[in-house]
């Protein structure tokens, strides 16, 4: 056998032990009549020793030749340790090395696998193999499999069946870009992976599997952003004879069994907002709620005075930052350039210092005066020692300069703390939204959301005022998991596909299947899916999923370890029968 034992095993009670331990050389220390090697594998280090009283020559000139991230087995008795290592588990003994194999030897790795490596984020990626071998890599891989066993653990003790789905499917046009599989068998023809595995789950209820959940590969042709990767996971779940608070209930005991079982952390509140609140109060729609900065709209008490900024905006509106009355100038003045930043798109920034002593300082103290600064601070909330900051412009842009301000002083602040969990349930989102270039509506969600029962007869009235019967469940400030409950009616499904500008046999080519499946005796029925690798990340403490991915794509949606995308051979595309046209 190659080892009987782990690196990270063996303790004082394993000294005497004869053992075989294989491994990766991590490094070696050669102090002419002593050679010491820690010698790595998943679970730990174990320090090898080999000297001149007790190794013969030949061990130890063997020993002297080793490279880092050589595949060593040796065989040897656990000691002792001399200079004992309080910050490793198995610091207190050493193997005394009798004999030792080059399983294989390893070439100079091009960074050094360490936790603090010199290795930049694209040599990391293009060498991710060696990438794994760190231990922050390696901890937050087996950290998510950790997170997805206990999700396993609780839906199954719910009573839901994971099954699999398809992923060669039909392509659809809602949403993002599918990504296309050409079908040899039928030339001209193309699957698309799933984007979600949507319309088959809600089979899977009118089959009567009414507990089915699915941690599942999804996959988007979409324009990257940073921390997107063209495919990612879901833990996509569904149930049937459900309303949406039945749903809600499930995947509150999902969240809190996570937070207690990876963190030991009790969470009793899941507060719910609107969509409408939410935007209002925080000018996003998934809202960090572990500190406050609230808007404070300021259209009554700012646009009475010359001020023609404020005057000719839809929307004034500002937020307090704490203790931030004491900013310089020059740090304003930063502050100020960094909403201007094309990333954030503002025209400018007023700001108000409200100062300990319960006097105001002002970019615009010309126009108002103390008493207007005092219905400022009201309506922002702000304390002595806060300082205000207020933007313009049309509502919807204007919230979002705004929102990105917020976020941004809470991390200057120290305030989004990793080990602080606030879940939030958004709820109440609009069903449709109109595009403004071409007039047409598209749904919020999917087209198989349900609008609100009360509000189904505004469906053909007054469709831009339906609210849908759906939710967003988010933690600290990142959206993790959002649903719905479906149309499970055919003739409703079909209101919704004219709304959104199918014509009736476009809806029957795209989505018939569904639609004829819906008069076999639908149940009613609803879901929800989270985003495993956000998820897992927010878990771990942190934000970006890459690190919690084995194999990730870059910003640019490429795999630079196997180079792909990559050309396909001519032989291959006259099999499918495509002929490229690259001009």
């Amino acid at each position: 056998m190659y080892r009987d034992v782990t690196c990270g095993a063996l303790r004082t009670t394993d000294i005497g032990r004869n053992i075989t331990l294989s491994g990766w050389v991590q490094k070696t220390r050669d102090k002419g009549f002593v050679v010491w090697i820690d010698l790595r594998d998943r679970y730990g280090i174990t320090q090898l020793v080999m000297d001149e009283e007790r190794s013969t020559l030949a061990l130890l000139e063997q020993a002297r030749q080793l490279g880092r991230e050589t595949v060593l087995q040796v065989k040897g008795t656990v000691v002792e340790r001399t200079s004992k290592n309080p910050n490793l588990p198995t610091g207190d003994i050493e193997v005394l090395v009798e004999g030792l194999t080059v399983l294989n030897p390893s070439l100079l790795p091009p960074f050094t696998i360490e936790d603090e490596t010199d290795g930049g984020d694209d040599l990391r990626m293009k060498y991710r193999y060696l990438d794994i071998r760190r231990n922050p890599v390696k901890n937050n891989l087996i950290f998510r499999h950790r997170v997805s066993m206990e999700v396993r653990k609780y839906l199954s003790e719910q009573d839901f069946i994971e099954v699999e789905t398809p992923y060669l499917i039909k392509s659809t046009p809602e949403g993002a870009r599918d990504f296309l599989v050409p079908s040899r068998m039928n030339q001209g023809q193309f699957y698309a992976l799933p984007q979600s595995p949507q319309t088959f789950k809600q089979l899977l209820m009118v089959g009567g599997m009414d507990k089915y959940f699915q941690i599942v590969k999804c996959f988007r042709d979409e324009d990257l952003r940073a921390d997107r990767q063209p495919e990612f996971t879901q833990i996509d779940c569904e149930m049937a004879f459900v309303e949406q608070e039945d749903i809600l209930n499930t995947f509150e005991g999902l969240t809190r069994h996570l937070l207690k079982e990876i963190h030991n952390i009790d969470v009793d509140a899941f507060p719910r907002m609107t969509y409408d609140d939410a935007m209002a109060k925080y000018g996003n729609d998934k809202p960090d709620i572990r500190f406050g900065m609230e808007f404070g709209e300021l259209n009554e008490v700012a646009q009475h005075k010359e001020f023609n900024v404020f005057n000719s905006a839809e929307l004034v509106v500002g937020i307090a930052i704490p203790g931030a009355a004491t900013f310089t100038r020059k740090e304003i003045d930063k502050l100020i350039d960094w909403v201007k930043r094309p990333q954030v798109g503002a025209k400018g920034m007023v700001y108000v210092k409200y100062n300990e002593d319960g006097s105001f300082k002002s970019s615009v103290d010309k126009f108002y005066d103390a008493q207007d600064f005092e219905q400022w601070a009201q309506r922002t909330q702000a304390q002595p020692g806060d300082l205000i900051c207020v933007l313009s412009g049309t509502a919807k842009a204007t919230r979002a300069q705004l929102s990105a301000l917020r976020m941004e002083m809470a991390e200057r602040l120290g305030l989004r703390k990793a080990d602080e969990f606030a879940p939030l349930w958004v709820v109440d989102f609009p069903l449709l939204e109109l595009d403004e270039e071409t007039g047409n509506y598209h749904a919020m969600h999917h087209p198989f959301t349900s609008p609100k029962p009360e509000q189904m007869e505004l469906l053909d009235s007054d469709p831009g005022a339906v609210k849908a019967n759906a939710y967003d469940l988010v933690l600290n400030g990142n959206e993790i998991g959002g649903g719905s409950i479906r149309i499970h009616d055919k003739e409703i499904q079909a209101t919704m596909f004219k709304h959104l500008g199918f014509t009736p046999e476009e809806a029957k080519a795209q989505f018939g299947f569904l639609m004829d499946a819906f008069q076999y005796g639908a149940p009613p029925h609803g879901g929800i899916a989270f985003g495993l690798d956000r998820l897992v990340a927010i878990l771990g403490g942190q934000e970006t999923i890459r690190d919690f991915i084995a194999f990730p794509k870059n910003n640019s949606g490429r795999d630079v370890m196997i180079d792909a995308p990559a050309d396909i051979d001519s032989t291959q595309l006259d099999e499918l029968g495509i002929a490229l046209n690259l001009d």
